[in-house]
């Protein structure tokens, strides 16, 4: 099979470094930067971590038709910069070709439906963490499990092909008749840990640890929780704060990604997290007053990048 991963950021690094080690495929990592992708063209992904060290040389390419039309596309680019994407890989996609997303957020498996047809689109959420140390170099800092399914609830011989592939790779992958569920289940995660975390400057582990922080982080769930029980989707667990705060001890040492952004003085994907939960609770007359606060208090970290007092 031939698979390109399309961004090279931490989950996108992580996903074709490891596919590359650990499976005979044709990978193949796509970017818009032609001077970042000349750079990992030379010298590979590094990975350390979790999956062990790891030097992987990886094809990549600026150019899709240069890479061609493949079996599986895999979205690995900030949410925000999706739609981008799509412009950019049309030629990647073909008749046959299934586009994936792992990303976090609510809106991105929309915007490849109206790019691409639900037909080629699998979904999912993964709960692998990785760290961007440098210009493909990664760590591996947090394992678990990965699920994918289409939207139409059908399971299908694509599915259980990239289930398989992924498996190879060390990603543990289940096949999920009612991905939206779950995707809005680690929407529900995100929403409790990533922008407390980008605002306190603080690990995962530490939002339970102050009671100030873990009383705003249980509020903003349960802000989400009335959303999902309004829109009347199941999720995977019955108690969402105690979930919320299992998942911040199991990944306690966990530099969540919206964290790395800030620190980074990067954009965040608050629109599609935090920002989300606002949206949906405005449409369904559901007070969000909680998140609504987090999503303005990032964004006006990001407005403020280089004008902070020292």
């Amino acid at each position: 099979m031939k698979i390109a991963v399309v961004g090279p950021g931490a989950l996108g690094c992580l996903l074709a470094g490891l596919l590359k080690v650990r499976t005979k495929e044709d990978i193949w990592l796509f970017d818009h930067s032609k001077d970042r992708a000349g750079r990992i063209d030379q010298a590979g992904i590094k990975i350390e971590g979790l999956s062990g060290s790891h030097q992987a040389k990886v094809s990549v390419s600026t150019d899709a038709k240069e890479v061609g039309v493949c079996d599986f596309v895999m979205i690995a680019v900030k949410s925000y910069s999706t739609e981008d994407a799509c412009k950019d890989i049309k030629d990647l996609v073909g008749e046959n070709t299934f586009v994936v997303t792992l990303q976090n957020g609510i809106g991105n498996v929309q915007i490849l439906n109206d790019y691409f047809g639900p037909e080629k689109v699998i979904a999912g959420v993964t709960n692998h963490g990785s760290t961007l140390l440098g210009v493909g170099h990664v760590r591996h800092a947090g394992r678990g499990e990965t699920i994918i399914g289409k939207s139409d609830g059908k399971l299908s011989a694509a599915l259980r092909d990239l289930q398989n592939v992924l498996v190879k790779a060390g990603f543990e992958t289940k096949v999920s008749k009612d991905i939206d569920s779950v995707i809005w289940g680690k929407l529900i995660i995100n929403v409790g840990i990533n922008a407390l975390a980008a605002i306190a400057r603080l690990n995962n582990g530490a939002l339970i640890e102050f009671e100030e922080a873990r009383s705003l982080l249980r509020s903003a769930v349960q802000e989400a929780a009335k959303i999902v029980k309004r829109k009347r989707i199941k999720i995977s667990y019955d108690d969402p704060i105690q979930k919320v705060e299992s998942v911040c001890k199991a990944t306690s040492a966990n530099r969540c990604s919206m964290l790395q952004d800030v620190l980074n003085k990067k954009r965040t994907e608050i629109d599609f997290i935090n920002g989300a939960v606002v949206r949906q609770g405005k449409a369904l007359g559901i007070a969000t007053p909680v998140n609504e606060v987090l999503t303005n208090l990032v964004k006006a970290i990001e407005a403020s990048y280089g004008k902070a007092a020292e």
